[in-house]
């Protein structure tokens, strides 16, 4: 997995606002949560906040790393259930993937 670092993420990287969940999953996996975080189930507890979030028709208001955290989150737990994202879960990754172009463009790095 080719790691980037926040401050090395620009908007290019970031998929299409309507991006196949084949064209994401190579995104999500340019940051590794488990590592970030030093396990799982850190990685797991920051991923929730965001699906919490979402769930409650909340901004999602989290930090590029928290983000990047929830996208990765997601990709293993489809690849685990050997599936893709449902209808409603597409809708939250794609949320997540604007959440993340946003703060690359604002330049909230953190």
């Amino acid at each position: 997995m080719n790691t980037i670092p926040n401050t090395l993420l620009i908007e290019k990287d970031i998929p299409s606002r309507r991006a196949s969940w084949n064209k994401i999953i190579p995104f999500a996996h340019t940051f590794n949560g488990y590592e970030h975080w030093g396990s799982v189930k850190k990685c797991r507890e920051v991923a929730r906040q965001g699906i919490v979030l979402h769930k409650s028709n909340q901004d999602l208001q989290q930090s590029l790393t928290d983000l990047r955290t929830c996208l990765f989150f997601e990709a293993r737990r489809w690849k685990h259930l050997e599936k893709h994202p449902s209808k409603a879960g597409l809708v939250y990754v794609h949320a997540l993937v604007e959440a993340i172009r946003e703060r690359v463009q604002t330049k909230e790095l953190s």
